[in-house]
């Protein structure tokens, strides 16, 4: 294996997470660390960018597993493999939130945690090869001050700033929500936001970015845009109010 995926492993218990890493190891794989706190987690994510990151959902600590990965998923689009010793309704509709690529119960056999990584790294060979693959939406957006330019159809079509919506993520892609329309981009949603002008628009969610003047309603844990209710963090609800009283 000429560049073995690198395979963060987040585990408390370290006889456990020792045992995955000899195996993963034998397998071919590379293990960039073992990590026993979500906070030291986000922290070595950040510095070594793991290709898949195998994450317990009971950790002790300030944040379980699952808070991990929202805190991660902010910043970083990594496939998760949660592992688990409790796959109560709670934890697993919790889990579901973050779109894991599996789940994998303690205790657990060479065999499934093989299949699990096995599968996993499939699926990014296919979101590799569709991103380098020619598409009608593989150009990257051209961001200008009043319209960006997006590639659909085989042609670049203008979108004016004040007829978005709204932007939501899909993996390594975007779609925009216009007024009657919908474009599918190969970006993420941390570039495309990077890009946009932040006077129209402001990230309130993971997932989501809206354009300010197209809100109809703000509730208590959402906004709502031409009647699509978009989910929005407490943080960001008050950037978002301040964001309203200086236009």
């Amino acid at each position: 294996m000429k560049n073995p995926l690198k395979i963060l492993i987040v585990e408390d218990e370290m006889i456990i997470a020792a045992n995955i890493s000899l195996q993963l190891t034998m397998l071919g794989y590379e293990v960039t660390g073992i990590i026993p706190r979500g906070e030291e987690a986000l922290l070595h994510i950040k510095e070594q960018q793991p290709n898949i990151v195998l994450l317990d959902i009971n950790l002790k600590g300030k944040i379980d597993g699952i808070e991990t990965a929202l805190i991660m998923q902010k910043d970083y689009n990594i496939p998760i493999i949660y592992l688990t010793a409790n796959a109560d309704d709670t934890n697993f509709n919790r889990a579901k939130t973050t779109n894991p690529y599996a789940f994998i119960s303690k205790p657990f056999k060479k065999l499934d945690l093989q299949r699990a990584i096995e599968l996993t790294a499939n699926h990014l060979k296919l979101e590799n090869k569709d991103k380098k693959e020619p598409s009608i939406d593989n150009d990257e957006p051209l961001i200008l001050d009043d319209c960006i330019f997006v590639r659909h159809h085989e042609k670049m079509v203008k979108i004016n700033i004040k007829d978005i919506l709204y932007i939501e993520a899909e993996r390594n892609y975007c779609r925009i929500y216009a007024k009657g329309k919908e474009y599918l981009i190969v970006t993420t949603l941390k570039d495309i936001d990077e890009k946009l002008p932040q006077v129209h628009f402001l990230r309130i969610h993971r997932s989501f970015i809206v354009n300010i003047s197209q809100i109809d309603e703000i509730a208590t844990s959402h906004v709502v845009v031409s009647r699509k209710a978009i989910p929005i963090s407490k943080q960001l609800k008050s950037e978002l109010l301040k964001r309203l009283h200086t236009i």
